[in-house]
């Protein structure tokens, strides 16, 4: 949770009053990061315990909404811990507590200095009203997406990769293959960047009133002034910290007529106060909507973190054991299924795929949401629920398949490294990397991509209703944002988190069911022994302290990926 001394003076504490009196006004500080979830395992739950959640944040504010005991939201805006996807769903949770009839204000030192602006003025557009510091800029400066190109280099040091790909657009090995992007390659960005910089425009345009050809000239001509940023209306007032709280203050005491004086409250705190005192109730056995959430790389076995960075892996035992337990319960009448991806085993994506299929099939609706990133695996695992939905910022698709190997025999030799290796079998050193494929491995290989496509081709095209053809014209390991996705039938509604519950309640037609993060076992399941593979806490997730710690990501640009076939290339951030 944020430290409340790090960002309040004793001025705007006093007067802003003691927490215990009067109306509340919600207050959030995005500089300080969010994090998607709680981790699943105590080490990480002890050095997160003072992050605000993401999902703490959104239930945080639907709640302040409808609690007539809060009066206003004020939000230090940045986006740096936040995907576009996660902006969007912001942007939809801050529209819903305006249309409560209550002020949300947006403030900001700058949104952007040298850069890096997009996202934090594109979720103050969501705002009644946006502040920004009198020496701030809009850096509202439009996208650009780079990939770094790695082949030249790697031929100067006799290092090649040797790949095999299904279809052209599955691009993940390209920066160690090719010097520069490939056709195929150039348009599925160009349309990405395409897209998500028409959402942007779209929403700056309606929010604050402008023509859409004004908001691009504005664009061309980033970073703005903040003198020019209020002439322009993309600002609504110039104003240091204490002068936003001030006005709010103002406001929110004229509009409760001699109430008693407003008190701040960060939204996690109010959320898991509220949280707390319902909690008993919840626990004492009523029906509910179970929330499972999965991040990360997928792969063989459970559910994994590195204290020591490297994010998250999406483990096909923790995830199919959480459908498994949530078929058995009882009070569990459908399950959300959130998942955050770029894919990876393909062996471990259709395990959970299958669970899901299973609980659906159990009776047990599964609609999927989609957050940032949901391609390739994080597609595929979608593909047992009822029902997908993502945000138009969503990068998902990627239906494709990929695998290969770089070949390092050149470079040892050249620096006098030797092996040798004896053998049985005539493809036992398949994937060594001292040498390439020969020609009877290759075959293996095409043969091997070639059925993976055609099953995910042929998985995807039956949960869709459409045919093998029409999927692969859309697949071809494509990725698309969530807006084209919708649009070529991957994705059957746009929105977020509180979408996907309320097409689970409609599914479960039961009115308005709680939701309940799923599964919550008791921290002393860790110490007991486990009764067999149907006990849920035998998958609960593990603390892995990785070899490669924070260097994970530098290790898979250098060739050396921890995930599996189906993939989705590079990392994706919008700033």
């Amino acid at each position: 949770m944020v430290d409340l001394a790090k960002i309040t003076e004793p001025l705007s504490l006093n007067r802003f009053g003691p927490r215990s009196r009067g109306p509340l006004v919600l207050e959030l500080d995005l500089t300080e990061g969010v994090a998607d979830e709680s981790p699943g395992d105590p080490l990480s739950q002890l050095m997160n315990r003072r992050k605000q959640h993401y999902l703490d944040v959104l239930e945080g504010i639907r709640r302040g909404a409808r609690d007539p005991g809060v009066s206003a939201l004020l939000v230090r805006v940045d986006s740096r811990s936040l995907s576009l996807a996660q902006v969007q769903e912001l942007r939809d949770t801050v529209a819903d507590f305006r249309a409560a009839g209550k002020p949300a204000v947006a403030w900001a030192d700058t949104f952007g200095e040298a850069g890096d602006g997009n996202l934090p003025y594109y979720l103050a557009t969501a705002f009644s009203r946006v502040a920004l510091s009198p020496t701030g800029l809009v850096a509202l400066s439009g996208l650009r997406s780079r990939s770094t190109f790695f082949k030249g280099a790697l031929d100067k040091l006799d290092v090649k990769f040797e790949v095999g790909a299904r279809h052209e657009y599955k691009n993940a090995i390209n920066p160690y293959t090719q010097t520069g992007y490939t056709d195929p390659h150039r348009e599925a960005m160009g349309r990405i960047v395409e897209s998500l910089n028409d959402q942007i425009v779209e929403a700056v345009a309606e929010t604050r009133g402008l023509a859409r050809e004004r908001v691009r000239e504005l664009v061309d001509t980033a970073p703005t002034l903040a003198g020019e940023a209020l002439e322009a209306g993309l600002v609504d007032r110039l104003a240091y910290r204490d002068e936003v709280y001030a006005e709010l203050d103002r406001e929110v005491r004229e509009k409760g007529e001699g109430s008693p004086e407003p008190a701040l409250q960060f939204v996690t705190r109010y959320h898991r106060k509220h949280t707390q005192q319902s909690g008993p109730r919840l626990a004492g056995g009523g029906d509910h909507i179970a929330l499972v959430s999965a991040s990360g790389g997928i792969n063989l076995g459970k559910s994994r973190r590195s204290p020591l960075g490297g994010g998250p892996v999406m483990g096909s035992d923790t995830v199919c054991a959480a459908f498994r337990a949530a078929r058995k319960d009882p009070r569990v009448r459908a399950v959300v299924f959130r998942v955050d991806s770029g894919g990876g085993s393909a062996i471990a994506s259709d395990l959970i795929r299958r669970e899901s299929q299973l609980t659906r099939e159990a009776g047990k609706p599964v609609i999927t949401t989609m957050g940032g990133l949901a391609a390739s695996g994080g597609y595929y695992v979608a593909l047992g629920s009822d029902a997908i939905v993502a945000q138009p910022g969503t990068i998902t698709g990627s239906i494709g398949v990929l695998t290969g190997k770089p070949v390092l025999g050149a470079l040892k030799e050249r620096y006098g490294i030797t092996s040798d290796s004896v053998s049985q079998g005539a493809h036992a050193g398949m994937f060594d990397t001292d040498e390439g494929f020969s020609e009877s491995e290759w075959e293996r290989l095409n043969k091997l991509l070639d059925t993976i496509y055609d099953d995910f081709v042929g998985k995807v095209a039956a949960a869709r209703g459409r045919t093998w053809d029409e999927i692969h014209e859309v697949a071809r390991g494509r990725v698309w944002t969530g807006a084209d996705a919708r649009e070529r039938g991957l994705v059957d509604e746009l929105g977020g988190v509180e979408t996907a519950v309320r097409l689970a309640r409609d599914k479960v037609g039961a009115g308005a069911l709680p939701v309940r993060v799923f599964p919550r076992p008791n921290p002393l399941d860790r110490l007991r022994q486990h009764e067999s593979s149907e006990d849920l806490a035998s998958a609960e997730p593990q603390t892995v302290l990785s070899a490669w710690g924070p260097l994970e990501h530098l290790a898979a640009r250098l060739g050396l990926p921890a995930a599996g076939p189906l993939s989705i290339p590079g990392t994706w951030e919008i700033r």
